[in-house]
């Protein structure tokens, strides 16, 4: 995520403040030029909300670079924002031959460093027990709904606001909106904080079902293989609905081949289908 976004100024509002990184770690089993990395404990005070976003903006070579990124962190942990960026180093994607230019600058980053932060923005705000209030455009009134079921599809770093809204709905007792979530990436050691997903499962089982497709499974695999289809969309995801919402995050091609295309032709709104 965040890696997609052109070049140039931000097209949310308010003004940016200096940030810096206290400590960074990698995550998942990547070898170093593939890593995915999260970083932890950025100094900042700032009033989050559930399934929106934060800009990062630098300098990069003389070219103002700014990139969109989903905390992981919760509403409730204050003082510090919890990102996942995942490193695209020069040479290690077809799709980015140079290398990600806001990972890369962030990858280099000491403790202590600073960038510009703004946020948080988005079009999409959950409130509490099933209450979303969405935004068709930046421009328009927000639409509060309801909903009782929200289905998920995410494709590798899209994973990140799927995470936060399954937390903070999980984390409310009194909140029974249920999440199903399919996870898709490439390979097995592609799959971006599993654990914390397969803990949250395990914790929340009436709430939440996980399942996963994978490119290039192993012989063991027990879950889906291959892009999302419809008849995975029809078995892993709540059947259309008023009441039922669904959410998008992913690569582009993903999105817009796979997802909406079945996702209409199964009978779910547009109305009710967001893409991040």
């Amino acid at each position: 995520e965040g890696e997609e976004e052109e070049e140039g100024a931000s097209n949310s509002s308010g003004s940016y403040s200096e940030i810096s990184p206290t400590s960074h770690q990698q995550t998942g089993n990547q070898p170093r030029h593939q890593e995915i990395s999260i970083w932890p404990s950025v100094c900042v005070s700032c009033p989050r909300t559930t399934s929106q976003h934060v800009y990062l903006s630098a300098k990069v070579n003389g070219l103002l670079v700014v990139r969109p990124y989903t905390p992981v962190s919760s509403d409730e942990e204050q003082g510090f924002v919890d990102l996942v960026v995942k490193i695209y180093y020069k040479g290690s994607h077809p799709s980015y031959p140079e290398g990600g230019q806001m990972s890369q600058y962030l990858d280099k980053m000491a403790v202590g460093d600073t960038i510009d932060f703004r946020g948080p923005n988005g079009l999409l705000v959950y409130k509490d027990n099933g209450v979303f209030s969405i935004r068709a455009n930046k421009k328009t009134e927000p639409s509060i709904q309801k909903f009782q079921h929200v289905g998920m599809i995410a494709g590798g770093t899209g994973i990140t606001p799927m995470l936060q809204l399954i937390q903070r709905i999980t984390s409310d007792p009194a909140d029974n909106t249920k999440c199903s979530l399919i996870f898709a990436n490439q390979t097995e050691k592609d799959i971006l904080l599993r654990e914390e997903l397969e803990e949250v499962q395990k914790n929340h089982p009436e709430k939440v079902k996980l399942w996963y497709t994978l490119d290039k499974p192993p012989q063991d695999w027990s879950y889906s293989s291959g892009y999302v289809t419809f008849d995975m969309i029809k078995n892993h995801l709540p059947a259309p609905s008023t009441d039922v919402l669904i959410v998008l995050c992913g690569p582009s091609p993903m999105i817009r081949n796979a997802c909406l295309p079945n996702l209409e032709k199964l009978g779910h709104k547009m109305e009710n289908i967001f893409s991040y």
